[in-house]
């Protein structure tokens, strides 16, 4: 197994563009990949150009109808079908849809087939974790869903265990959805609770199907407003110990990065310095849990300048073995990129200020009273007896 991890990108995913009004504005993208190359990074890390994911592999999740309207829709953005999710105020049909759709999840899948054959460790897929798509439509900003296409070609591949982990403030609603009948595949959402935020589900009562999925998905709906420390012990008292007792072949993990405070579409009030702590647990989780094997994929972020390039700078870093201290003052040259592309000014650390983060175990005690609390209680009792743990 290569000791290097994997870079998955092209340039051309940066054409999965919704148009100017849209809040996810690709130049996120460019912009993470900018800093990623001003730390250099980029060398200590193999980059690779995937292929677009073909129509035998979406057909892995996606319903061949679906997928022949969002070939129309690509053709001819005019034509788009609402039926199908496209053409919609979330969603708009743009000219190239279809390709560049197929290009981000071709990035992901060919990250899994690396990791599963061997040939690396880790792989990072940031335009990835468009984790909303459902198999037959469009829903919010995601097209195909490369979350549930790489782990189902895992599945094809031979895996008889993966597991999801997914932290962006929306509910990994898509991937939950595909696989929420299959007990190879357990998926962990923590998120805004559906009461307050799109898409209006991950309640903990939703743990997966009847008989042998059942307690196959988990899912942990946090209070708006929930900050660091709220964040942090949630994950911690969640993840660590349903990994521990499922065991996964891969771990694959989804890091929107819209949780932060600076978030124009959500409530949750986390920093960048949490952000970076879950991402280094996900990678020490990777190792004690899963062999090592670790698919990192990015996901939701709409503060587009501040937020987003530097937590998916710091997951490129963390998964590469380099990780990049928080202290660190950014590269004048990655500065001068972002006033140029946006004519904003860009953030001088790679911190906000709240590292190192405070952590609050779950074991030194809880209280019932507490909104966080009870969040935490009421997934552990309705997830962790269908998995053999205690509440």
């Amino acid at each position: 197994m290569s000791g290097r991890g994997l870079l998955m990108w092209d340039e051309a995913v940066t054409a999965y563009d919704f148009g100017d009004s849209h809040p996810m504005d690709p130049v996120r993208l460019a912009l993470t990949m900018g800093l990623v190359r001003a730390y250099g990074l980029d060398g200590a890390m193999d980059v690779v150009a995937a292929k677009p994911a073909g129509d035998s592999t979406l057909r892995l999740v996606h319903r061949e109808d679906y997928i022949a309207a969002v070939r129309a829709a690509s053709r001819d953005p005019r034509a788009a079908d609402q039926k199908y999710g496209l053409g919609t105020v979330d969603d708009p049909a743009f000219a190239g849809m279809h390709e560049a759709s197929a290009l981000i999840a071709g990035q992901s899948v060919g990250a899994a087939e690396a990791l599963w054959r061997g040939q690396t460790e880790h792989a990072v897929n940031f335009a990835g974790g468009l984790h909303h798509a459902m198999p037959g439509c469009a829903s919010g900003f995601c097209v195909y869903n490369d979350a549930s296409l790489a782990i189902a070609r895992l599945l094809e591949l031979g895996a008889e265990r993966v597991a999801y982990v997914d932290v962006d403030v929306h509910h990994g609603d898509g991937v939950q959805a595909a696989f929420w009948d299959d007990p190879r595949v357990l998926t962990i959402s923590l998120h805004e609770h559906p009461s307050t935020l799109f898409p209006q589900t991950g309640w903990p009562e939703e743990t997966g199907g009847d008989g042998a999925a059942e307690g196959s998905a988990v899912n942990v709906a946090l209070p708006a407003g929930t900050g660091d420390e709220g964040w942090l012990r949630a994950f911690d008292a969640v993840v660590p110990e349903l990994l521990a007792a499922f065991r996964p072949q891969v771990l694959v993990t989804q890091h929107g990065a819209d949780t932060h405070f600076e978030d124009p579409l959500a409530h949750l009030a986390v920093s960048l310095d949490a952000q970076r702590a879950v991402q280094e647990t996900c990678h020490e989780l990777a190792h004690t849990t899963a062999g090592g094997r670790w698919l990192a994929l990015g996901g939701g972020g709409y503060e587009v300048v501040d937020v987003v390039p530097r937590s998916w700078t710091h997951l490129v870093g963390i998964a590469a073995h380099r990780p990049v201290e928080p202290e660190s003052v950014i590269p004048s040259a990655w500065r001068d990129e972002v006033y140029a592309r946006t004519r904003q000014l860009g953030p001088g650390r790679m911190t906000d200020g709240r590292w190192p983060v405070r952590r609050r175990a779950w074991e030194d005690g809880y209280d019932p009273a507490d909104r966080l609390d009870q969040a935490i209680l009421a997934t552990r009792r309705a997830a962790f007896p269908l998995r053999g743990l205690l509440p």
